[in-house]
Parts: C-alpha cells; structure tokens; sequence
C-alpha cells in the first residue's frame, strides 16, 4: 500500500466538516468513493468534494478494487455490519465513535479484527487534540501532584428536534444509536479519562427521563473506578436549562486541580501552589486531522497508532454499565 485509498460508507454531517475534508488533507491519503443509501446525497457529495465513485450499496463499495481502506461514518446500529464486511474483505477500517452500539458488537468486531489480521481504528480523536494533549502533559508533570477524584459534568437545553415526537433524531432512537445522547457525547469523555488514567474496571449508573420529550433516559448520574483504584463521577443532562449549561471535567490532585471542557474547549483552567493559571490552546481546522495522520501512518508502516478497536472497547463497556444494559 503506497497510498491509503478511502472509501466512505455514510456522508451525514461528521463528513462535511469534522472528518471529510482532514482525508484530503493527510499525506498519503485520498477518498476514491463515497456511499449512501440516497442515491441524490452520495452522488452531490462525491461532485461537491471531488470523488470519482458513488455507491448506494456498501457491499459494491467494498468491492471495489481501488478502495483498500473504509471509513465507517453512519449511526453506531451498522457499525459492526460494516466493519465486519470490509475487515472480511481483507480492507482495513477507521469507525466513528462509539465504535458500536453495544459492547457486545464491539466483541464482535474484535473478533474478526483478530481472526482476518486486518486493522481496525475507532474515531476517538480527541486523544490526539494539542488542547488535551496539553491536559495530559500538566497532569503527568505532577502540577496537581497525585490524582485523587475525577468528575465529569455536562449539561445542556434539549435541541429543537428533541421537540417533534413524530420525528425525534436518531441519537435518541437507541435502536440506532444505542442509547440516548449519553451514547452519544459521553463516549468522548470516557475515552479521553481512559487514555489519561487507564481502563475502567467498575462502573454503575442511575438513569431517568425527566423531560418527557422521548423515551430514552434523558437524565443520568455515575460512579466508577479506574484499574488504578482512582474513583470518579459523572452527571449528564439534556434537558437542562439554559442558565445550567455547563461542559466541564475536574481532576482533582492532592496538590491542585485542573478544570476543562471536552466540546466548548474553554480555556484550561489550572489551579496550583503557584495560583490560577489558564492555558488557551488552539486546535487544528480540521479535529480529525492528527488521528487521520495517524491511522494512515500505521498503514503505510511509517508509525503506530493507538486509538484503535482493543482500546476503544472498554468505553462502550462503561456505558453498558451505566445504562444496565449489561
């Protein structure tokens, strides 16, 4: 492999401009093919970006000799199907997050991965972000001295879809996604926490449905404990009020404290035997580039990237957890 040729199986929102345009971007990558479902949606994103091939089947997709590389940008519910498909085709693939909508079809994809040999990659690139990178860097320095507590926060207003009960969005149809907008955002905390502190072996949570908008919980709260003996929480709501927004994880040392926001990107806050201190770290144009660099690295054998299924696996166990659904 010279080049890492893409083929995308989903077009929606993730790859206009989270993930699309950073494919283009990486060395020694490009996107030859692009599918959907809608005929309409794949071929007016192939002619907008450039890409020569459409589909609307992904097995077609798959097939083609001049993909040897997929990237997996639909609702977590085919995740496994697809990935499965292209890794039994011998195609190496990069997931969105969650990596599946359950944990057991995580497993699943182990499997394959590990029978067929083919790379597996999980789009959890907030690791590879300088805003947290910076995060990480404090903490290892010992400028909070030892860990002691990590506490997650979020809370924000339900969205103006939230409201259409005879067209909610998917993220709150769990049979798509897997949960509610917990399965949704919560992955990208509980990855980052994972990758500064290690696996987390014991989770629980108590989940409700305080607005009423949709069935799926709404409302949740959290403990759990990492393989190291550290304990954290987390709350989440979406139905909040607007003057309770807030977007926010703490870690707590016996020295310090740090404070940062995993979608808003604040400043990060750190506090310290010196005092406050804020750190504003600027994040590239495309979120995804770095971890795109990477993966297509690893595929040309010109590095190793980490983020891939074995280590994006324990997030969807947490919470599995949480939700009871294991």
């Amino acid at each position: 492999m010279n080049t890492v040729q893409w083929g995308f199986i989903g077009c929606g929102e993730v790859t206009e401009k989270k993930s699309g345009p950073a494919f283009a971007q990486v060395k020694g990558s490009r996107v030859v093919a692009v599918m959907s479902r809608d005929a309409e949606k794949a071929k007016s994103y192939a002619q907008r970006h450039g890409i020569g091939k459409w589909y609307t089947d992904a097995q077609e997709l798959v097939d083609d000799p001049q993909v040897n590389a997929v990237y997996i940008a639909t609702p977590p519910s085919s995740h496994a199907t697809f990935a499965i498909m292209a890794m039994r085709a011998g195609k190496p693939v990069y997931i969105e997050k969650p990596m599946a909508a359950t944990y057991e079809d995580c497993a699943r994809i182990n499997r394959i991965s590990e029978q067929t040999g083919v790379p597996c990659f999980v789009a959890y690139y907030r690791r590879y972000l300088p805003y947290f990178q910076k995060v990480k860097e404090l903490i290892q320095k010992g400028e909070i001295g030892n860990v002691i507590n990590v506490q997650i926060h979020f809370a924000q207003p339900p969205r103006d879809l939230d409201y259409n009960r005879q067209n909610l969005p998917w993220r709150v149809r769990p049979v798509i996604s897997g949960g509610g907008y917990f399965y949704d955002l919560a992955p990208h905390q509980l990855d980052l926490l994972q990758d500064m502190f290690g696996v987390i072996l014991h989770a629980q949570g108590y989940t409700s449905n305080r607005g009423g908008l949709y069935e799926v919980e709404d409302t949740l709260s959290a403990s759990f404990q990492f393989e190291s003996g550290l304990p954290g929480s987390g709350s989440w709501c979406f139905v909040a009020h607007e003057s309770a927004k807030e977007d926010c994880i703490e870690v707590i040392g016996d020295r310090g404290m740090i404070r940062f926001s995993v979608f808003t990107f604040d400043p990060i806050v750190l506090y310290s035997e010196r005092g406050r201190q804020e750190f504003n770290i600027p994040n590239p144009a495309y979120v995804q580039q770095p971890l795109i660099q990477s993966v297509v690295d690893h595929l040309l054998k010109r590095g190793t990237c980490t983020c891939d299924n074995i280590s994006a696996t324990p997030t969807n166990w947490v919470m599995d957890k949480i939700l009871g659904k294991i």
